[in-house]
Parts: structure tokens; C-alpha cells; sequence
């Protein structure tokens, strides 16, 4: 009898630190291949002011806008799929794309000259008998519109960035510099964020060909250190950059963070979280206390920063120069990963990640959805 309950003890004790640890801002399941549920109703019937540009995607992680009015898509499972603006799509399959988890193919970005070079950048995760990377790779991408579009020319920007089920960061985006700035998670190892020699838990800055800077701060790709898994990144109307970053999970998830980026700032993680100050550290411009965005993109307008919060289900508009964070469309359209911004139309473009194994499956998801920030009340 004594024998059963010391193991049921462990048993329960097993569970809550798996359950304390275990990284929840995101999916662990692989949904491609298994059956979800499905809300039988269309998103957010109550919800004015949005329009469904398209839907039926696996889990889309981030679009990049083509000069002809047209998308690019990646969908984690490693999908880039070409949207022209009259709902054609094209399917460009990444064999080795190592989708597991929070991994897969990530980020795109286009180059600045993209009309004259055609370079798109994309961000993955590779798997091979030395473990789990992630890696950015450039590509030159031509498409005739009468044919299907081709995606040539694979050149390795940068490799061997740590990877692993989860945390894997992803997100890539040129500056007002010309500089690429790529967006890595700690590999759910925390040690590797404080670790210059490391690319895991870190901004990265190289050159459009993968070169290193001559004014990053350490003589590496490393731009910034001390990050948990910051999926965002964004430059403000002074240039400044942004970013937001995923803090804890498990039972104690929440200390989300909005960070202004120094050159060579170390912000924290895994030593500080939260309010925590300590000198040689920047304390994050705004964190979520106990709550959970979840946050997974950012795009300045204007003076205001927007993102999307996956747990959160909302799309969050904050002003650094006032400290509001306000909130739209909370769970109408379930989890909202990538916002980006069309200065054409004046209009951000969503994505919902309802198909990655932690949401609800609505009719037709997942979507991209545009909204006009005139239609916002800010």
C-alpha cells in the first residue's frame, strides 16, 4: 500500500512539472494528418469591418506582398503558395522542410530590389543526423503570370541556427538600413540566449548575401542577445526597431514582452523576466504580467504598433509614446498569428492559426484577413 501511493505521488508530481515546463504558447501537434473539429459557422458573423481575402490554408505562417497586387504564403508544413489577385494559387513544395511543433517554414521576406532581382528570403527548420537547425536561404523567384511560378537558385544565408520542437523564432525582415534582421528562439535550451557564440535566443543582422555587418556589436550575425522566442520584428517612424517575444509557459504563462532594440542589448532571458531590473540589461517597454499574448508578428502604422496574439486571439494595437495597448477582434477570428500591412490600401492583413493543434477550427480556416485601419477605432 505504501508502495502505491509513493508512486502515485511521483506519478502526480511528474505530471505538474511537465505540465509547468511543457512550452504551451504554441502547437505541439502536427494537425496536417489527423482530423480536427470544426465550427460549423463562419468566423466572427457578428464582427463588422473585415473581409476574408482567403482561406483553406494549414497553418500559414507568414505573407509577403508581391508588387502585382498578389501574396506569398508559407504554410508551416512547407508550402510557399503564390496568391494572385484573382484567387489563383500556386504550390511550391519544400521536401526537406522539417515540420514538427513550432518548426517548419517560417518566415518570407523580399528583397528591397525584389522587381529587379526577383530574391526571396525564407526561414526554415532542416533535420539531419546532426540535429535540428534552422536556417535562412535565398531564393530567385520568377513568375511569367501565364505560367507556374519557379522558385530557383537556392543560396544558404545563414545556417545553423539552433533548433528544436519548440521556440524556434522565424522571423525575418529587411530594415531601413538594407540589413536582414532574423528573429531566433532559445531552442528550449534558456543557456544558449545568454551565449554570444550562439545564434539560438537572439536578433540576428547580415547582409542581403549573408555577409556580417561591419557595425554589429560582436563581430557575428548576433545583433542583440537575451531572448526567449521573439517572433516580431518591426521599425518605428524614427527607425528604431521593435520586437515582441514569447515569455513563459505553463501554468505561470504570461511576462509576454514588447522590447525597443539596442545594438548589442542583452534582454534578460533566461536571468530577468518581467519587472526584474538589473544593470547591463534593457527591461522590456511593455510586458503582459500574468496574462498571455502570445505575440507573433509586429508592424508599425503610424505611431502604433500592431500584433497578433495567438492565445491572446487578438489583434493588439500598441502606442510606445503613450504606453496604450489596446485590443480588436478578441477570439472573433480565434488565433492571429502574422499582421502585416498593405500601405497601398491602408490595410493589415492577418492570419489565423486555428489548424495548429491549440485552436478551434472555424469553417474554411485557416484565413488571411484584411482590415482596414481606417475601420479600427484607435
Amino acid at each position: 500500500m505504501r508502495f502505491s501511493r509513493l508512486f502515485l505521488l511521483l506519478v502526480v508530481i511528474f505530471g505538474v512539472v511537465l505540465y509547468v515546463y511543457f512550452p504551451l504558447h504554441e502547437s505541439a501537434v502536427d494537425t496536417a494528418a489527423r482530423d480536427v473539429s470544426v465550427v460549423t459557422s463562419d468566423i466572427g458573423s457578428d464582427v463588422a469591418g473585415y473581409e476574408v481575402v482567403a482561406d483553406n490554408f494549414v497553418i500559414p505562417w507568414d505573407i509577403a506582398f508581391l508588387p502585382d497586387g498578389g501574396l506569398l504564403v508559407t504554410e508551416r508544413g512547407g508550402a510557399l503558395i503564390r496568391v494572385r489577385e484573382n484567387g489563383v494559387r500556386h504550390r511550391i513544395m519544400f521536401d526537406d522542410t522539417y515540420h514538427v511543433g513550432e518548426g517548419g517554414l517560417l518566415g518570407v521576406a523580399l528583397h528591397p530590389l525584389f522587381k529587379e532581382n526577383g530574391f526571396v528570403y525564407l526561414y526554415s527548420t532542416q533535420h539531419s543526423s546532426g540535429g535540428t537547425v534552422n536556417r535562412v536561404e535565398r531564393f530567385v523567384f520568377r513568375d511569367a503570370n501565364s505560367s507556374t511560378p519557379e522558385i530557383t537558385d537556392r543560396t544558404v544565408i545563414i545556417d545553423a541556427i539552433p533548433g528544436a520542437v519548440y521556440h524556434d523564432g522565424g522571423r525575418i525582415a529587411f530594415g531601413p538600413d538594407g540589413y536582414l534582421y532574423i528573429t531566433t528562439g532559445d531552442a528550449t535550451d534558456p543557456d544558449l540566449a545568454q551565449d554570444k557564440t550562439s545564434l539560438a535566443g537572439k536578433i540576428l543582422r547580415v547582409t542581403d548575401d549573408g555577409g556580417i555587418p561591419p557595425d554589429n556589436p560582436f563581430g557575428t550575425a548576433v545583433y542583440s542577445l537575451g531572448h526567449r522566442n521573439p517572433q516580431g520584428i518591426a521599425w518605428d517612424e524614427r527607425g528604431a526597431l521593435w520586437s515582441t517575444e514569447h515569455g513563459r509557459s505553463g501554468v505561470r504563462s504570461g511576462l509576454d514582452e514588447i522590447n525597443k532594440i539596442e545594438r548589442g542589448g542583452n534582454y534578460g532571458w533566461p536571468l530577468l523576466q518581467g519587472d526584474d531590473k538589473r544593470d547591463g540589461f534593457v527591461a522590456p517597454a511593455l510586458h503582459s504580467g500574468q496574462n498571455t499574448w502570445a505575440p507573433a508578428s509586429a508592424v508599425f502604422v503610424g505611431s502604433t504598433l500592431f500584433f497578433g496574439g495567438l492565445r491572446g486571439e487578438t489583434l493588439y494595437a500598441y502606442e510606445p509614446d503613450t504606453g496604450i495597448l489596446r485590443s480588436f477582434y478578441t477570439s472573433a477570428f480565434g488565433r492571429i498569428r502574422t499582421v502585416r500591412y498593405r500601405s497601398q490600401e491602408n490595410a493589415l492583413y492577418i492570419t489565423t492559426s486555428n489548424r495548429d493543434g491549440r485552436g478551434t477550427p472555424h469553417l474554411g480556416d485557416d484565413k488571411i484577413i484584411r482590415i482596414l485601419v481606417e475601420d479600427l477605432r484607435m
